[in-house]
């Protein structure tokens, strides 16, 4: 599976099995948490073997079950929008290990030690990794022209790159994004809602995924 595979392939997943994620793919989180963490600043980790942060209400409540290993997405207060860019491409690279992944902003609770948030940081929220009981399903999208604008004929570049941000994760699926062709450039805005931050970072990782463009692309 590539990439674009992977964003086609990938739904969320709330239900899981109890089985311990193989340690050739907990060496490859780390070292891609590693190498993400030193390229954003974040201070992403990865929590194993922690049935205990969903034995709660709120986790029951969401329809999750099984769920003992996940992402903890810590950064400064302003990092919602890197904790998308870069969650987003883990939960991709999982999706192309064989493994399952939701991200939580609620349905958990937090007990101490088992990450470390150091001063002037926050946990904006987590991702549940681990395989899944099913595969999950595809959540009902915008069209192209409602979460984007362009002059003149609309660029197969920047089609590509519309369609995939529409197939990202979105608290709720609100899809507040919104991309626009400023002479070969993109403008990305979102509107208020919750996690729109997060949804934006998250769109545009697909953005770029699927048009081909560096991140250098972004007004």
């Amino acid at each position: 599976m590539n990439i674009i595979e992977a964003i086609h392939a990938r739904h969320s997943v709330r239900s899981y099995i109890n089985r311990p994620l193989a340690a050739n793919l907990v060496a490859r989180l780390q070292a891609l948490i590693a190498e993400y963490n030193a390229e954003s600043g974040l201070n992403m980790q990865l929590v194993t073997g922690d049935p205990e942060t969903f034995n709660c209400f709120w986790a029951h409540y969401g329809k999750f079950s099984g769920v003992e290993n996940y992402i903890a997405l810590i950064g400064a207060p302003d990092a919602a929008e890197l904790c998308g860019y870069y969650g987003e491409k883990l939960v991709l690279e999982a999706q192309i290990m064989g493994l399952n992944t939701c991200w939580i902003g609620l349905s958990y609770k937090k007990l101490p030690g088992r990450y470390v948030i150091a001063p002037g940081e926050k946990l904006h929220l987590i991702i549940s990794i681990g395989y899944g009981t099913t595969q999950g399903v595809q959540s009902k999208s915008k069209s192209v022209e409602k979460v984007s604008k362009c002059k003149g004929d609309m660029p197969e570049w920047f089609r590509r790159g519309v369609e995939a941000a529409l197939l990202a994760p979105s608290a709720v699926n609100q899809q507040k994004f919104r991309f626009e062709l400023v002479g070969d450039r993109v403008r990305a805005t979102t509107g208020w809602g919750f996690y729109s931050h997060v949804d934006l970072g998250i769109a545009k990782l697909h953005f770029e995924l699927g048009s081909g463009k560096p991140s250098s692309i972004w007004l």
